[in-house]
């Protein structure tokens, strides 16, 4: 620490502080304009000036460092003055009637602060409305430059430019005109900075500074950015970042951001629902709980336990994930429990649990920032996980070297120092290549393979048929770039690897995980900073519900039957032994042996590939049970009672992000309607199923509570602990350990060693020929999530399409499609229509289908392939042919 007088009181800074810092720390309020703490000083707006003894003229606090002795001095006379000259400066062409009409603002209480009237003028060219986020009044531009620099160094984008010299220099969204016509990507940042209200959100514009600001988690991605909520008069308003999460760091993406709009959809349902003569039918809670239970305690009578399916939602709380498992077992009878974990991760659980004896990420999105390299693989991460995308963006900005696999040229792969191509479908014989350059130039850590890890010479035999030019004619992978890429993995320490889907969804997605942990384990990265395997989860939640046990052959803390199961039962009496999994549900339903559902938050007809074999098998089942927010698309076709359940903003409770992060989620509002939680749901249906001793909780922290005791990896993260910034990272054993943000330091689950094994390739049966001659491959958008479920119901519908093609302008000529033209997508299984959008991102013969929109229904087209030993289905390669609608 640094000792310092302020205004000749004696204080102490942290070494390294700005004066600015020390000041507002010891609730000196010293003026600023241009600055921001997310970015560097800027020392423009010199607002902040300060006199410092010894010091010939003032300093600005913003970018002067605390020393030792240093006595400041922060509103003298003449610094006062010299404030209130720059002001009236800047008030001069100011429009006079702004500050009064929006007050809040930090330089309109400058303005009132220093007594000094704004006397400009409002000129209408100026106005830009286009955006349906933000509002732009450049009348009210100051020339901070707080725009330009936070799209820069937090976003790291460009968007705002600095246009003209000197006296007529000013800021405009690029040479877009319109801020919609930019390339901006809508994250807001802009608006949190600006001092005025040049740029501001058009929510805070039309309803004022909300009254409350709530913390919570972010609904989205499994990034687990945390946010602040704002409401007013149990209204949502606004939603800003919170400024010291160390996930997100004081920044969000447009759909954490800006994206809360289903909340009040004017379709969201929130009264209990039957259907009646093949019509739904609004009925008090009391008939519908009934109804679910009686529909599930007449199967179960009927034809056993095992005729009944029970999903847990990845979009809900721990606490609801583990009370859903716990229903489906001890208030059921019945295994068959499982999540949407199982279309997306589920491989990545399975690769890195065969190979470390846990399925988790190895490491922390902080361990971006101390990597030498990252190698990022089957993931779009700037789009899909953006804060974490940011990350690494900025790394390589920096000339960090960046590995990205990918089929796609993502944004990323812009930057990319190797950016390898493959063919959807071959990523075990590029991967096992990798390594075949890794071992064979004897570029792997001896020492580390030696000490910790066994079954190296089978797995050294199974890499020798993937030399670099072999597997280049399978994956259509130059062999120099493959051996470039291997040497630059394995020789820049320590290396990060992050995993998306690209790798998971498909016929061997277990596989594909084993390989990149093979990887990682002969060059020594894991078990040590800036190193390690990290799928980035998709769903808020999702790391959290199946680590809850929403998992047929795991137990709370995804932890193995047979190891856990005398454990649970000495808590909860007899359990009912593994069961079915989604895929194998679904198979179940359509040969009448899965009689009903009970589905908690999950379109899974619109989200599961082969959808025609999906409706068949659910149109077989005797009723389904539906809690949701909307009448998705499962429960308009099959559902018979839905129950309208609370959203994120409406609950208490935790989520766990994808690097294990608990973090409280709190309610900012009442549920709408009659809405109720999932926890409230599941105690009534318990105690209509006869459990209800068993479920005598009274908030979600005592269903946490009994989490600790049955998981003793998170025995310490008590409620309590989760009330500061970041949360916990699990393993946390007892309340006075600190969290683990680093896994496999010393051992592995496994034991002292890591089990390398060897992987044969199996191609998959989409192939390409002259019926079907494209490749297709699907996924997500920055501005739209998942099933659309939440983002189709927001202002986010007006910045881009949700049922996009992407089409190699090649293709499109030789197809004569025009950008924006609607096409048939059609496979051996199904077809859909979308929009067509010509960029060369995709490869000639390699479309790239958005699969958001419930409208266009990509899974019509996807096929029955799926992965061995997870039963993830293949979203990620399906021969197609592609034509052009016929107008009517």
């Amino acid at each position: 620490m640094v000792r310092l007088l302020l205004n000749g009181t004696p204080v102490d800074a942290p070494e390294g502080a700005t004066l600015l810092q020390a000041l507002r720390a010891h609730g000196l309020n010293v003026p600023t304009l241009c600055h921001d703490a997310r970015m560097q000083p800027a020392s423009a707006c010199r607002l902040c000036e300060v006199e410092v003894d010894g010091q010939e003229r003032p300093l600005c606090a913003c970018a002067t460092p605390v020393a030792e002795g240093m006595s400041v001095h922060t509103h003298g006379e003449a610094l006062e003055g010299y404030r209130k000259g720059l002001i009236e400066m800047l008030a001069r062409r100011y429009p006079g009637e702004i500050p009064a009409l929006d007050p809040d603002h930090p330089f309109h209480r400058l303005l009132l602060h220093y007594q000094v009237p704004a006397t400009g003028p409002w000129v209408p060219s100026k106005l830009d409305e286009s955006h349906p986020y933000l509002r732009l009044d450049m009348n009210r531009c100051v020339d901070c430059y707080r725009c330009v620099h936070i799209c820069e160094e937090v976003q790291g984008h460009s968007i705002w430019k600095v246009v003209g010299r000197g006296a007529e220099a000013h800021v405009e969204p690029g040479d877009a005109g319109r801020l919609l016509d930019s390339p901006c990507v809508s994250c807001g940042a802009c608006a949190d900075t600006c001092p005025t209200g040049a740029i501001q959100d058009w929510a805070r514009y039309r309803h004022g500074t909300p009254i409350t600001w709530t913390r919570s988690v972010c609904s989205y991605c499994g990034t687990g950015c945390e946010l602040e909520i704002g409401s007013t008069s149990d209204r949502l308003v606004d939603i800003r970042p919170a400024q010291d999460a160390p996930v997100n760091r004081g920044h969000l993406c447009v759909k954490g951001r800006f994206g809360l709009g289903f909340n009040d959809a004017e379709d969201r349902v929130t009264s209990p629902m039957v259907r009646r003569g093949g019509e739904w039918e609004a009925v008090t809670w009391d008939e519908a709980l009934d109804e679910a239970a009686a529909l599930l305690l007449r199967v179960k009578e009927a034809h056993g336990p095992t005729a009944i399916g029970v999903l847990g939602s990845s979009r809900g709380t721990n606490e609801e994930a583990f009370l859903t498992q716990k229903l489906a077992r001890v208030g059921l009878g019945t295994g068959n429990v499982d999540c949407c974990a199982r279309v997306c991760h589920a491989p990545s659980a399975a690769g890195l649990g065969l190979a470390l004896g846990t399925g988790a990420a190895t490491n922390s999105f902080a361990d971006i920032d101390l990597a030498a390299l990252v190698m990022v693989v089957g993931a779009n991460p700037t789009e899909n996980h953006p804060i974490v995308g940011l990350r690494i963006k900025h790394r390589a900005l920096k000339g960090m070297p960046l590995i990205v696999i990918d089929p796609r040229r993502t944004e990323l792969a812009e930057l990319a120092t190797v950016h390898l191509r493959p063919r959807p479908g071959t990523n075990i014989p590029l991967f096992q290549a990798l390594a075949h350059v890794i071992v064979n130039e004897g570029l792997y850590d001896h020492p580390f393979v030696a000490a910790r890890t066994e079954g190296f010479e089978a797995y050294l035999a199974s890499l020798q048929e993937w030399a670099p030019e072999r597997a280049a004619a399978t994956c259509g992978v130059d062999a120099d770039d493959i051996r470039k890429a291997a040497r630059l993995y394995a020789t820049t320490g320590p290396a990060y690897m992050c995993n998306g889907l690209g790798v998971t969804e498909q016929v061997q997605g277990s596989d594909g995980i084993l390989a990149l942990v093979h990887l990682a384990l002969l060059t020594g990265n894991l078990g040590k900073p800036g190193s390690g395997v990290n799928p980035l989860r998709g769903q808020n939640n999702v790391q959290g519900c199946a680590q809850m046990g929403c998992e047929p052959k795991r137990l709370t803390g995804y932890q193995p039957y047979d190891q856990v199961i005398a454990k649970h039962e000495a808590l909860w009496g007899p359990l009912p032994p593994p069961g079915l999994d989604l895929l194998e549900m679904l198979d179940a339903a359509g040969e009448g042996r899965l009689r009903a559902m009970l589905v908690f938050g999950y379109d899974l007809y619109l989200t599961t590939a082969n959808a025609h074999r999906t409706a068949a098998a659910l149109a077989q089942l005797e009723g389904m049970v539906v809690v949701d927010l909307f009448m998705t698309e499962t429960a308009k076709a099959f559902g018979t009672v839905f129950l309208p359940a609370a959203s994120t903003f409406e609950k208490e409770g935790t989520f766990m992000n994808g690097e294990r992060r608990v973090q409280r989620v709190r309610a900012a509002i009442a549920p709408r309607g009659q809405s109720r939680s999932d926890l409230d749901i599941l105690l009534e249906l318990a105690k209509r199923l006869g459990v209800g001793d068993q479920f005598q909780y009274h908030s979600p922290e005592d269903v946490w509570n009994e989490v600790r005791k049955l998981w003793t990896a998170v025995a310490g993260v008590a409620y309590h602990r989760l009330e500061h910034p970041g949360g916990l990272q699990w393993p946390c054993p007892d309340e006075l350990h600190p969290g683990t943000s680093i896994l496999h330091a010393k051992t592995f689950p496994v034991g002292d060693r890591a089990q390398f094994r060897p992987i044969a390739f199996h191609p998959s049966a989409e192939v390409v020929d002259e019926a079907f001659p494209f490749l297709l491959n699907t996924g997500r958008s920055l501005q739209h999530f998942n099933a659309g479920t939440m983002t189709v119901r927001t202002e986010n519908t007006k910045l881009t399409r949700d049922d996009v093609l992407e089409l190699n302008p090649a293709d499109a000529a030789a197809l004569g499609v025009l950008d924006d033209e609607e096409v048939t997508v059609e496979s051996h299984h199904g077809a859909f229509q979308a929009h067509a959008h010509l960029t060369d991102r995709v490869r000639p013969g390699e479309p790239f289908g958005i699969f958001h929109s419930a409208k266009a229904f990509v899974n019509r087209a996807m096929g029955p392939g799926r992965d061995p030993k997870t039963h993830t289905p293949e979203f990620k390669r399906t021969a197609v042919r592609i034509r052009k609608m016929v107008q009517a």
